[in-house]
C-alpha cells in the first residue's frame, strides 16, 4: 500500500493577503502525513513591477514575461512570497523548504515556442526530479514550490503553478497515493455561476464534456479540469477543486474517473 501524499495548489490572492494566508497556513499545517504546497503570486509581481516602472502584459490571463519581468517574478515568487509562506509554516512547526524548479534541479522546462503569441521567458515543464522530492519527503521536509522552473542552461522560466502542481503529482504517483487539491475563490465547480452553493460534487469525463458543451463550465475552469483529468489518467488518485478554507474538509468538486477510451 502506497503512502499518502497531499499536494495543494493555491493562487496568489490567497497567499498575498495576511488574513487568508494565515487561515491557509493553519489548515495546511493540520494536514497529516506527506504534503507539498505549490503557490502563485501574480498580484504581488504586478504591483512590484509597477513600482519599478515595468509594465505587466497579460494575454488570456497569462503573463507575458520579458527579461525585466522575469527578474521581477523571480524575486517575488522565489523570494518574497515563497519565504513568507515558509516562515509562516516554520512558525506552525512545519519543517518547510522553499524551492524553485532550479533548486536541486527538481523541475526542468523548455521555453515555450512562439506561435500566435510570444510569451517570452515562460516554461513548459519537461521533467520532474521525483527522486529528489521523495528524498525531502522521507526526511519529513515539506516542499513549498514557487511557480518558477529552469531550462538547464542557466535560465529561469516563469511557469504556471497549476501545471507545476499537476506535473509534480503525476511524477510522484508511482510512489504515493496522491490527492491533488486546486484552490480558488469558489467552493468548487458550480452548476450556476451566480449561486455559490450550486457545487457539482463529482464530475466524470463525460459530464465534463457535456458541461463545456452547454456552457456550464467555461473560461479558465476548462484547462483546470483538463489538467485534473490528465493527472488522474497518469495515476493520481483524486483531484479536488475547492476553496482554500475547505482544504481540511470534504467539500468541493471531486474528480476520480479516468478518461474512458472509446
Amino acid at each position: 500500500m502506497k503512502p499518502q501524499l497531499t499536494i495543494i495548489k493555491v493562487g496568489g490572492k490567497i497567499v498575498e493577503e495576511e488574513i487568508s494566508l494565515n487561515e491557509l497556513l493553519d489548515k495546511f499545517a493540520s494536514i497529516k502525513g506527506n504534503k507539498i504546497l505549490v503557490h502563485g503570486g501574480g498580484r504581488s509581481a504586478t504591483k512590484i513591477a509597477s513600482q519599478l516602472g515595468i509594465e505587466s502584459k497579460m494575454i488570456d490571463g497569462r503573463r507575458v514575461t520579458d527579461k525585466e519581468t522575469l527578474k521581477v517574478v523571480t524575486m517575488v515568487y522565489g523570494g518574497l512570497v515563497n519565504k513568507n509562506i515558509v516562515a509562516g509554516l516554520q512558525q506552525r512547526n512545519v519543517n518547510a523548504l522553499g524551492l524553485t524548479g532550479a533548486d536541486m534541479n527538481i523541475i526542468r522546462s523548455v521555453k515555450r515556442p512562439v506561435k500566435e503569441v510570444n510569451y517570452g521567458y515562460v516554461g513548459d515543464v519537461k521533467s520532474v526530479n521525483a527522486h529528489m522530492i521523495i528524498e525531502l519527503l522521507n526526511k519529513s521536509i515539506v516542499p513549498v514550490l514557487a511557480p518558477l522552473t529552469h531550462d538547464g542552461e542557466g535560465n529561469m522560466l516563469n511557469t504556471n503553478a497549476d501545471t507545476i502542481a499537476g506535473e509534480v503529482a503525476k511524477a510522484l504517483a508511482i510512489n504515493f497515493d496522491i490527492t491533488l487539491i486546486y484552490c480558488f475563490e469558489k467552493k468548487g465547480v458550480l452548476q450556476n455561476e451566480n449561486d455559490d452553493d450550486s457545487v457539482i460534487p463529482f464530475i466524470n469525463y463525460d459530464d465534463f464534456k457535456k458541461f463545456v458543451a452547454n456552457g456550464v463550465i467555461q473560461g479558465g475552469m476548462i484547462p483546470k479540469l483538463e489538467n485534473a483529468f490528465n493527472a488522474i489518467q497518469e495515476g493520481v488518485s483524486e483531484v479536488i477543486i475547492t476553496m482554500a478554507s475547505n482544504i481540511d474538509s470534504n467539500e468541493g468538486t471531486r474528480i476520480k474517473d479516468k478518461i474512458r477510451k472509446k
